[in-house]
């Protein structure tokens, strides 16, 4: 099967760079699958998990907080927010953060409409990385191929 080049960049690293068979991202008009010869894209990426699977038929999965994708002929750019590989992620601290989120967004003691909505997106991005997270935990356990 022919590969692209995939890379996740956040402001802090190169998360992820590889030639890969295909790509699934959450996007803000629902979930994508990016495929060689794919036409040309840019969109919005929102919190959620981005699976990635390589030519030599490993998966990969990541968080991602959100940010923009690029797709151009042999290539997609992601540029985010924020993005872990699901092996980095600890599944105690994850839950730890998203209730801890969950629970500030619920007082909205004081808190703006930006406030809140800023809220809002830190608990989507912490229930997406408590998914992968979880995920990740229940393919090691299965000895799945997912790094």
């Amino acid at each position: 099967m022919s590969t692209f080049t995939f890379k996740i960049v956040t402001p802090e690293r190169v998360v992820f760079e590889s030639a890969v068979q295909k790509a699934t991202l959450p996007t803000n008009t629902g979930e994508i699958t990016v495929l060689p010869q794919h036409i040309p894209l840019v969109s919005r990426v929102i919190p959620g998990e981005i699976r990635i699977t390589d030519a030599q038929n490993t998966e990969y999965l990541l968080s991602v907080s959100g940010g923009f994708v690029q797709v151009h002929p042999g290539k997609i750019v992601i540029l985010a927010d924020t993005a872990e590989m699901s092996h980095e992620l600890s599944e105690e601290r994850a839950h730890d953060a998203h209730e801890r989120a969950k629970k500030i967004l619920e007082s909205k003691a004081g808190m703006t409409d930006r406030d809140v909505a800023s809220m809002q997106v830190l608990v989507d991005k912490e229930m997406a990385r408590l998914k992968v997270a979880r995920k990740h935990k229940e393919r090691g356990i299965r000895g799945g191929l997912l790094k």
